[in-house]
């Protein structure tokens, strides 16, 4: 029934850049608060970056001024464009809807290699 469809991953260079995009089913999506978390072998699962019903975002220190995060509710779509990309950005990322309760999508590889 609910549904989070991620696409736009894939391999790049560092200092390259990506478009993430997250389709949504099944919610009302314009009240649900939105975001993308990202895990890498080893480590805990970290909120990347996240946007409200109301269009306020927020960011992980690691990715300010290199990542934005945006939501278009007519299409069910929140996206993350990823500039500058570091091989430390590499990891599953996985997109999040966030009200009464959390769904997760199937996560998306990002692979940032020489």
């Amino acid at each position: 029934q609910v549904q989070l469809v991620e696409s736009g991953g894939g391999l790049v260079q560092p200092g390259g850049s990506l478009r993430l995009s997250c389709a949504a089913s099944g919610i009302i999506f314009r009240v649900y608060d939105m975001g993308w978390y990202r895990q890498a072998p080893g480590q805990q699962r970290e909120l990347v970056a996240s946007i409200t019903s109301g269009g306020s975002t927020n960011y992980a220190d690691s990715v300010k001024a290199r990542f934005t995060i945006s939501r278009d509710n007519a299409k069910k779509t929140v996206y993350l464009q990823m500039n500058s990309l570091k091989t430390e950005d590499t990891a599953v990322y996985y997109c999040n809807a966030d009200r009464a309760q959390r769904y997760w999508g199937q996560g998306t590889q990002v692979t940032v290699t020489v």
